[in-house]
This record gives C-alpha cells, structure tokens and sequence, in this order.
C-alpha cells in the first residue's frame, strides 16, 4: 500500500516510523502534506518520503498516493477525511473519529458510496492480548463481569498543552485518551452502557475537560468506572472482576501482558509481545481490508465506531460542553 500523511505532528511521526518498519509487508510512504512546506520537507526528509506539499489538497490529489493517514486535530478530522473520499482515497484516520455521530455516520456511508474504505485508528483494539482477552471472557474463565474499572492519565505542558485543551481543536481528555478507557470497556462488555454517570468533571479555563470520573451501568448489571485526565499521571493500569476470578492488565493501552486469578488456581501470566509498537495491526488490518475491496473493517465496524462517537458527544453535551462551532449531532 503506497500511503500518504495528512499532517506532521507527534502521532504522524510514529506512523511513518511504523510504516518504515513495515517494508517488507508492501508498505511504503509515498507522500506527505503539511499547511507549511518547511515542515513537511524536514518531515519527508526524516522519514525518507520522496514528495512532500504544502496543502492538503496538494497531497489527495496525488495519483500514487493509494490511501492517507489522517493525523490532524480532532476537529479537522471529518472534512480531511471526506476531501480524502472525494479524491478517491482510502483512509485511516487517527482517534477520535469525529467530533459528533453526525459526522461519523456521514463519513462511512460516503466511503461506502465511493467504494472506499474508512476506518477509525483506534489501534489498542487490534493488539493480540485482547483477541486473547476476548476469548478468555468468552469462554467463561472468570464467570461473569460484575466490576470493570480502568485509569489513564499524563501530564502536557507548553505548546502541548495548549493543543491538548484548545477548544477549537476538539480538546480535553476525554477526546484525546477517554477513548481509550471508553473503547477497552466495549471490547470487554461489547455492548453500550445502559447509563453513564459523571461522578467528577473539572472543566478548564478554556472550556474543555482536563479530568473526569465515570461511572457506566450495563444491562447485565456489570458497573465500570473510567478515569481520564491530562494534568496528572495515572497509570494505565485496568482490571475486570467476574464471579470466578479476575483479570488485571498492568497497561491497558501499550496491552501485552495480563494477570488471570481464577478461584483455587494459581495466578497465570499471559504475554503477548507486538511485533513494532502496536500500530502495524491497525494498518494491516486497513491493507486487508482494502485489498479485499471492503469499505469498513468487520473487526473494528463502522458500529463499534459510531457507538464510541456517540458515548463521547453524550457524556460532553451532559458537562455543556460544545466546541466552537460544533453542530449538534
């Protein structure tokens, strides 16, 4: 798959270094386009990219360029992604898909239309250790779930910080990491909460969210509780409690190992090391796809997409938060 990049920040950066690593699996970087040519040279000069531009438009419009990787603010995702459609480009594009279920469901009925493929970068959910937590939970191994809980929280200073909480870019924490706490419960659970409590929110003084507990009841009676937060480092430690025993993963977003007690057995260690860093299943995933002429992957759906969407605009419009701009879903 020859790829392009949509925009050179920090997470452009690890995807082209993924894709490097990937050459011997038809991989490559063919392009890279960026609202300023000095950054997107010194990028393709960094990752040895033969063309680089200085519009986005400039890049979609390149004929080699088979699919691109959208890696812009979150706000910029739906219309970088439809102008990548519209020019005949599959996509991957970086979480949180968009900013409402509006924009989602647009997105995927257009790829859809234009025989396209999509899909949300979400790439925790492609990691081995949870095709094995998936069996593990399927099989019954610590009966059923009563108890969920999971915590993710760093610390952004400087120009950093500034983007991470900037309203006009989508920000706050539960956009830029609660969709990792919020898509390792539905790979759990598998389903919607029933209810979504907010047990604790602190809104900064530009109006996004830089810290909030969650509270999420299940049908099944099952109660997860969400921590996100960018202010403070937490680790990213999750654990799953069931009738029989309980799994405790020590990082549920970089997942390789975790902990399975079941009662009267001793403690088991199970290890699933990545082969890079974790993003090599998300494209792989997206190059199966596409060569298999489907518009949406059936592992990570359109669905499971939308549904995280949707979770995330519900508990925002519950804190009154709308973005500048932001239509409501």
């Amino acid at each position: 798959m020859k790829w392009g990049i949509l925009a050179t920040g920090n997470i452009a950066k690890k995807f082209a270094s993924t894709i490097n690593q990937m050459s011997n699996e038809n991989e490559q970087l063919a392009a890279v386009g960026s609202r300023n040519m000095d950054s997107a040279k010194a990028f393709a000069r960094e990752y040895d990219i033969p063309r680089y531009y200085d519009s986005y438009e400039a890049l979609v419009n390149d004929p080699d360029v088979e699919a691109v990787y959208v890696a812009t603010p979150n706000s910029l995702h739906y219309e970088n992604c439809r102008l990548c459609l519209e020019h005949g480009k599959h996509v991957l594009c970086e979480k949180p898909f968009t900013i409402n279920e509006k924009q989602a469901q647009e997105l995927y009925r257009l790829a859809k239309d234009k025989h396209l493929f999509i899909m949300e970068g979400l790439w925790i959910w492609f990691l081995p250790l949870y095709n094995r937590l998936r069996n593990i939970l399927l099989q019954g191994t610590i009966g059923e779930i009563k108890h969920i809980s999971c915590q993710y929280g760093f610390v952004a200073t400087g120009a950093r910080k500034e983007r991470k909480f900037n309203s006009a870019l989508g920000g706050g924490a539960l956009l830029d990491i609660g969709i990792y706490n919020l898509g390792f419960l539905r790979i759990v659970t598998g389903c919607d909460p029933q209810n979504v409590e907010t047990t604790k929110v602190h809104i900064n003084e530009n109006g996004t969210d830089d810290y909030s507990c969650l509270k999420l009841t299940y049908n099944d009676g099952c109660i997860a509780e969400s921590v996100q937060t960018i202010g403070q480092e937490l680790k990213r430690n999750a654990r799953i409690e069931g009738t029989k025993g309980s799994i405790y993963l020590p990082d549920f977003q970089h997942a390789k190992t975790l902990i399975l007690e079941v009662e009267g057995k001793e403690p088991e260690t199970i290890e699933c090391p990545v082969d890079i860093n974790g993003f090599e299943y998300e494209i792989r995933e997206a190059g199966r796809c596409i060569a298999s002429g489907n518009s949406a992957s059936a592992i990570y759906t359109p669905e499971d997409s939308i549904a995280l969407t949707r979770l995330m605009y519900d508990i925002r419009m519950s804190w009154n938060m709308i973005f500048d701009g932001e239509i409501q879903a």
